[in-house]
């Protein structure tokens, strides 16, 4: 690393904002800020707008300003950037980082315009974009420079991407606009329809992630769940079951596994074969759903498995990208 200068690798992701520089992760935060609605002015980002969430009186509001991996509010997401990367020590008014950030595969061009510009107005001095699983897999050491193929499969809170990646390239690859926030609705959805007791996300993720499986466990677990009664308005507790969650979850998480099959049909058959030979790389957040990679290798019938650091593949390969600049220079996304 030159002197004064720093490489960060940034994961701008529906739910968190990884930052990485190296192989240290730097910075790991919830995609959120909090505005006074008045002045549509920024208070509070990143873990503080997190404690503020669902809490607020009318004045304030908590917004995610990305939805489905793409940038829904450009203002917030720019002012963002701005406060974590100062948090992170990576830019200054002397000292402006040079930057590789993840971008969902297949994003419009007014997408990506929209992350660039904001990267750049938040303090980078260079700003360069990759495909979000093209940096999953370089984090997860697959051996993406080789003639054979490699699939992985991101599955963020608001995209599920799968992509066969061969030569520092993507082959064949599909973003599907719904990864663990559809399963958080899904468990909403039926909990309402079963129970007649409304939860709101955070509740909902809470069971999913204490309890939540893919596929039926060997031991049942439960945990107790805490709502507005839809009929009194009333507080009220439930127990939900693992194998509940199972059934809410099946919906979403068939969806999800269409798209990665959707990406095995579109692989040239030699690359296929790669493929079943080393099985199917899993990684992000959604991917600690207890029997996910056994549900996908049944599903798929081929091996699937957990990478290490899973929710952590993308930022490292960001960061990784950008050692590795002239190489993976004509596979970045274009501005």
């Amino acid at each position: 690393m030159a002197l004064f200068s720093r490489n960060l690798g940034i994961d701008l992701g529906t739910e968190r904002v990884r930052i990485a520089e190296g192989e240290q992760v730097l910075l790991d935060e919830p995609t959120l800020v909090a505005v006074a609605v008045a002045e549509r002015r920024m208070v509070a980002a990143g873990e503080e707008a997190a404690q503020m969430e669902g809490r607020t009186p009318d004045i304030y509001e908590v917004i995610r300003p990305l939805q489905n991996g793409v940038v829904a509010y450009y203002e917030l997401t720019e002012k963002l950037l701005g406060l974590l990367l100062r948090k992170a020590g990576g830019a200054s008014w002397l000292f402006r980082p040079k930057v590789m950030i993840t971008v969902p595969y297949g994003v419009t061009s007014v997408e990506r315009r929209a992350v660039h510009e904001a990267a750049l107005q938040a303090g980078s001095s260079e700003v360069f974009l990759i495909p979000n699983p093209l940096a999953a897999a370089l984090g997860a050491d697959l051996p993406v420079g080789s003639p054979a193929g490699n699939m992985i499969v991101n599955l963020g809170a608001g995209t599920t991407q799968a992509a066969v990646i061969a030569m520092y390239g993507v082959v064949a690859a599909e973003t599907l606009r719904a990864g663990g926030r559809a399963l958080d609705e899904a468990l909403i959805t039926y909990v309402r329809r079963k129970y007649g007791l409304v939860i709101g996300q955070p509740t909902a993720e809470q069971a999913k992630i204490k309890i939540g499986a893919a596929v039926p466990l060997d031991e049942e677990m439960s945990t107790e769940v805490q709502g507005q009664d839809q009929v009194s308005g009333l507080p009220r507790e439930i127990t939900l079951t693992t194998s509940e969650i199972v059934e809410a979850l099946q919906e979403p998480l068939h969806r999800m596994i269409e798209s990665v099959r959707l990406v095995m049909e579109k692989t040239p058959p030699e690359l296929v074969v790669d493929v079943i030979d080393r099985g199917v790389a899993l990684c992000g957040g959604t991917a600690l759903l207890r029997g996910l990679d056994r549900l996908m290798t049944k599903e798929l019938g081929v091996p699937a498995y957990l990478v290490d650091q899973p929710q952590h593949a993308a930022v490292l390969g960001a960061a990784r990208g950008l050692e590795q600049l002239p190489v993976l220079r004509r596979h970045l996304v274009s501005v």
